[in-house]
């Protein structure tokens, strides 16, 4: 009897286990992600001795990379020039100048350089998209509950597919060198109590009265005195 009992248990369970579809699909299977290359090349300029002029043939070589798309406008490009500050400066600019013909944005970033030259970083990415539409997992009921083997693929389509550099992708844009000046001025003001409200604006909630209705309330403060005196 107790036999029977459990071979019916047994049946009774192998029948339930086949009615209920077991979900074995997982997104590790075909995970829904962007796959980035990156590659960095450089190319090393050198300036005529003491002067923001890049030699002759160093410009003809810098022009050369940008036309050729060796280096192109979808490109993180940094630019690490020697020389004194002001040099500096100067000598950025003028490769700035130079390759913002070609659509190309160069940063300006601080490195130990031998004199009169520079070094102009190109970073490249190259995004893959994932292997989309998937509809690998079974369009049947699912009773674990799990997303679709499509889920996920749209976004990441589309991200890769408008993104205009993909090395931002890869990671945040460099930091460029601070303008000390304004901000240690800002800190001055601060500490000295001088801090510069903005002008009279309806839009910003904190503003300083004008220098009219600070004399309008003057006169009629002088004006109340006076009546009182009288």
């Amino acid at each position: 009897m107790i036999i029977n009992r459990i071979l019916s248990a047994l049946g009774l369970a192998v029948l339930v286990g086949a009615c209920a579809p077991v979900t074995s699909y997982t997104a590790a299977e075909a995970p829904k992600r962007l796959k980035l290359d990156t590659e960095t090349t450089q190319l090393d300029l050198r300036f005529v001795p003491g002067s923001a002029a890049l030699t002759a043939a160093d410009a003809v070589r810098l022009r050369q990379a940008a036309a050729s798309g060796q280096i192109g406008p979808a490109d993180r490009v940094t630019v690490a020039a020697a020389g004194a500050p002001d040099l500096i400066k100067e000598r950025d600019a003028s490769i700035s100048a130079l390759l913002l013909h070609y659509g190309i944005v160069p940063v300006p970033v601080l490195d130990n350089m031998p004199p009169n030259h520079a070094v102009v970083a190109v970073t490249r990415t190259l995004v893959t998209l994932p292997p989309c539409p998937d509809w690998s997992k079974r369009p049947s009921s699912d009773f674990g509950n799990q997303p679709s083997s499509n889920f996920g693929c749209a976004t990441e389509t589309n991200l890769g597919m408008m993104v205009a550099n993909p090395s931002d992708l890869a990671g945040g844009m460099p930091l460029g060198p601070t303008a000390g000046q304004p901000a240690a001025a800002a800190i001055n003001r601060y500490l000295n109590d001088k801090v510069q409200l903005p002008t009279a604006n309806t839009a910003l909630p904190v503003a300083v009265q004008s220098s009219s209705q600070g004399a309008n309330q003057g006169s009629g403060t002088g004006a109340a005195g006076t009546g009182g005196s009288q």
